[in-house]
């Protein structure tokens, strides 16, 4: 197969045209976009056995049975099964010496007049690599980021051709799922924020450098790992939990980031979070330069540590942590607290750094410092004197000692107590 970006009318014809790729598209809730594809170039019947959409509620469940959320990976796994039970119980017995069947399904929500607020779906696809095989699976979760619900839709479609079009190149070996997913979209369309595999095609499949490949390649602007370093979808660990966030190269890994948010999350945990706040690492690749910042294998060597130390990673290309305060919000978080050691904050003040932004400093503070997003020091020994470094105290260009006041006066910065070797705390 070319390696070449098709456009999904070239895709479809391709797979229409193959007598031995033969399967069901089923679409429910914002969807029913994919089958369009297959239709309008023409030659569907080679390829599709069935199009179906279940858009109410009742219809359904009455099919795919009872699921407690309808936009969720549960709901789009029924599907699955029971479209593939179906087509392959109808078929096998005429066509399945010949023949690789596949389903395809996906259950989004789209904007509506009701719903301002991006996209959010579930696709997936179940397949033979050969005619008789046990079948493979991609399932992978997007959001849809256009302004309106045409642009949305027209996004969807496009995503799920590409879906069906990598499935079909990966049965002879000759294709890769992660490069193709994005074709004809941009990143300010569309995101895929995780991706899971299994079956036979992907017995040597790591699933975590998969989702990797969806920040490294545009797909995503991050991707989540739970505390025991499997890739998850970010709104599993993230939804309405206040995260402690670290934001560090972790190369290597040690024990300061896990002391520094254990820290954070015993002292400014709210009650109203029941005991479910979130110690979170934050690895940037943003700078593909930096050491190790886009070098696959090395990363997964920083989240086998981070894992083995019981943390949660977010893996993004963000530069600026503005930027990531504004990725976590919509996540509904009731708050972000960034740890730092005592030196990073200086950092805040150094013109540098923030030369891209008109307003400088006061505008890099402002982003990120919302009513949500708080800045909390982790104390750090003073260099010359051993002792901890005060960021009350420390030399600061002089025109924004009076910033500093104002950031520690209104609690938007404060100071962690930690102890010393004898127990005591600092103040």
């Amino acid at each position: 197969m070319s390696a070449e970006a098709l456009p999904p009318a070239q895709k479809a014809l391709r797979m229409n045209v193959d007598r031995t790729w033969f399967g069901t598209l089923a679409e429910i809730g914002g969807g029913q976009e994919v089958a369009r594809w297959f239709f309008a170039v023409g030659g569907a019947a080679g390829t599709i056995a069935k199009s179906i959409s279940a858009y109410d509620m009742t219809v359904s469940d009455g099919i795919y049975g009872k699921s407690a959320r309808y936009v969720s990976r549960e709901r789009l796994e029924q599907m699955l099964e029971h479209e593939y039970a179906v087509l392959h119980g109808s078929l096998d017995a005429s066509r399945g010496a010949t023949t690789t069947f596949f389903v395809f399904a996906n259950t989004v929500a789209t904007r509506s007049y009701a719903r301002r607020v991006d996209g959010d779906g579930w696709l997936g696809i179940t397949f033979q690599h050969r005619p008789g095989s046990e079948t493979s699976q991609i399932v992978l979760h997007a959001r849809l980021l256009d302004p309106e619900t045409a642009q949305q839709q027209d996004a969807l479609g496009i995503l799920g051709v590409n879906l069906v079009h990598a499935a079909w190149s990966l049965r002879d070996g000759a294709g890769a799922l992660v490069p193709h997913l994005g074709d004809q979209l941009s990143g300010d369309r569309l995101e895929v924020d995780f991706v899971d595999v299994s079956g036979p095609v992907f017995a040597s499949a790591d699933v975590r450098r998969l989702n990797l490949e969806l920040v490294l390649g545009k797909l995503a602007r991050a991707v989540a790992f739970d505390a025991d370093g499997r890739p998850v979808e970010p709104s599993r660990v993230l939804y309405k939990r206040t995260a402690f966030v670290v934001r560090e190269h972790f190369r290597p890994a040690h024990a300061g980031p896990r002391a520094m948010l254990g820290a954070a999350t015993e002292q400014l945990a709210p009650e109203r979070d029941g005991g479910r706040p979130i110690a979170l690492a934050e690895i940037s690749v943003a700078d593909p330069a930096a050491p190790g910042g886009g070098d696959v294998d090395d990363l997964l060597v920083r989240l086998d540590a981070l894992a083995a130390a019981g943390l949660a990673t977010l893996v993004s290309d963000f530069a600026e942590a503005f930027r990531v305060a504004v990725y976590l919000r919509r996540y509904a978080m009731p708050g972000i607290v960034f740890v730092f050691g005592t030196h990073v904050f200086g950092q805040f003040f150094d013109e540098k750094p923030f030369a891209p932004l008109p307003g400088g400093v006061l505008e890099g503070l402002g982003r990120l410092l919302t009513r949500s997003v708080r800045i909390a020091l982790y104390p750090e020994p003073d260099p010359l004197t051993g002792e901890p470094l005060s960021a009350r105290t420390m030399r600061l260009p002089p025109e924004y000692t009076h910033l500093r006041e104002h950031l520690f006066a209104s609690g938007l910065v404060l100071e962690l107590r930690v102890g010393d070797a004898h127990g005591r705390r600092n103040p």
